[in-house]
């Protein structure tokens, strides 16, 4: 039997750990299992229920119409089912706001041909889809979306959303580089304290529409971007930024999975050309307990770790695995560039790590590969199809959605919310048993012989 199988794995990721309600202290966390610096923002506590009944991509009814509502508001599903923005992105600009992709139910909600950016703070987005894709569009057209970025945000939670085919970045916190005088001002007027957990950024689309041409990116934490955390996500087929943290920027990272990075992993890169007539601010990583697997596409002997640009970085690193493809060790650290800037190894973590439930490096593939994403207790042939491939150590970056799938189309699904059955304060169902929820997990994506062949006389 093996030590952590599957449903402790998920129970973990959709639970309050001990350690977490510790950390968290008086102050209630945004739900159950929230951790990093934005683990206690409010959300849309307290705020009204706006009931999403349509799967239009506006007008009455709809998510866009529900996230354009001033003052604090809590949006909850009647219907499930894909949502086509037709490659319009959708910018949240009023905080205090919650996103229950819990409640929906069926498939869940998937968006299509859009992007999100958040423009605010105190936001909590969790069990969404958002697939981006090319569209069909040219090549170097200008379609360029992130799949999910903040802007200039602060006190915002990603968790357990599926973010994929973005045509800039997967899962970005981004924002102007310099507002005011000094590095405190600067840090305070772009994104800071964001936290991205369990969440699947997978298939950047490589030589797309986006017009600097090959761009198949996995997170950018931009310029002076600060108490930002990245925890049990998994990163699949992105080129670059795997995360890619900027100029002064400070992030954590904790046990997460990064599958066939192509030219590098995770980096850091303060760039003199974006930084004339402002002094370096030195950067930070904390990496705790991450595993970097090299697949079809990964550089032979890609480290770990790469140093790029101008600027120093201080990092503390522990219990971190990267292997190629077949399991033979790759370096910590490398370069690319050759400059002044310094790698300052720190002997103690750079950032918080306690309320952080931190798993031993060798249980962490196994655990993320079972939680991470969407409604992992109902997942789409999507993520299905990813983490199976990664698992087997499958898959490639691809130029355009239509090399692997396409678009997802279901069925609408529809059921009441009856506010009764969730507990308001976290979004979490009063009967532990989420819409939509299948028994076994995990799932296989079977054709009919698959399944003729493996049932039981």
């Amino acid at each position: 039997m093996p030590k952590k199988p599957w449903i402790t794995a998920l129970f973990l990721a959709l639970s309050l750990s001990s350690g977490s309600a510790m950390a968290a202290g008086a102050a209630p966390l945004a739900f159950p299992g929230a951790v990093g610096p934005a683990a206690q923002t409010p959300g849309g506590r307290g705020g009204q229920i706006l009931r999403v009944t349509t799967l239009a991509p506006d007008g009455p009814g709809s998510l866009k119409a529900a996230i354009e509502t001033p003052g604090p508001r809590i949006i909850v599903f009647e219907v499930g089912g894909v949502i086509d923005m037709g490659r319009s992105t959708i910018e949240i600009k009023h905080p205090f706001l919650t996103i229950a992709g819990q409640t929906a139910p069926g498939p869940g909600i998937t968006l299509i041909r859009t992007g999100i950016d958040v423009k605010t703070h105190d936001v909590v987005m969790r069990h969404l889809r958002v697939y981006t894709g090319v569209d069909g569009q040219p090549k170097r057209s200008g379609w360029e979306a992130d799949t999910f970025s903040t802007v200039a945000a602060h006190n915002v939670i990603v968790d357990h959303c599926t973010l994929m085919w973005g045509i800039d970045e997967n899962m970005s916190a981004s924002g102007p580089r310099f507002t005011g005088n000094s590095v405190d001002e600067w840090r305070r007027g772009t994104s800071h304290n964001i936290t991205f957990s369990n969440n699947l950024a997978a298939e950047g689309l490589a030589d797309a529409s986006h017009p600097k041409g090959e761009h198949s990116k996995g997170s950018l934490i931009h310029d002076n971007a600060t108490g930002i955390v990245f925890y049990r996500n998994v990163w699949a087929h992105n080129v670059e930024r795997n995360p890619l943290i900027k100029g002064g920027g400070q992030a954590l990272m904790i046990n997460n999975l990064i599958y066939n990075p192509q030219h590098r992993a995770v980096h850091y890169n303060l760039m003199n050309l974006e930084w004339v007539g402002h002094e370096y601010a030195t950067g930070q990583i904390t990496a705790v307990g991450n595993v970097m697997r090299g697949g079809n596409d990964t550089d032979a002997g890609l480290p770990f770790l790469m140093l790029g640009g101008d600027g120093d970085l201080e990092y503390y690193g522990k219990d971190n695995l990267a292997v190629d493809r077949h399991g033979q060790p790759l370096p910590e650290f490398g370069r690319y560039g050759e400059t002044q800037a310094k790698l300052i190894r720190a002997k103690a973590p750079l950032a918080t790590v306690g309320g952080y439930n931190i798993l031993p490096v060798r249980d962490v593939e196994t655990s993320v590969l079972a939680t991470a994403g969407a409604r992992p207790w109902a997942r789409d042939a999507e993520e299905i199809r990813v983490l199976f491939f990664v698992a087997e150590g499958r898959g490639d970056v691809i130029d355009d959605e239509k090399e692997v799938s396409g678009y997802p189309q279901v069925k609408e699904v529809r059921a009441p919310f009856v506010a009764a059955e969730w507990d308001l304060a976290t979004m979490e169902p009063k009967s532990g048993r989420y819409p939509g929820q299948t028994a076994p997990l995990p799932q296989e994506h079977l054709s009919a012989r698959d399944r003729a062949s493996r049932t039981a006389n």
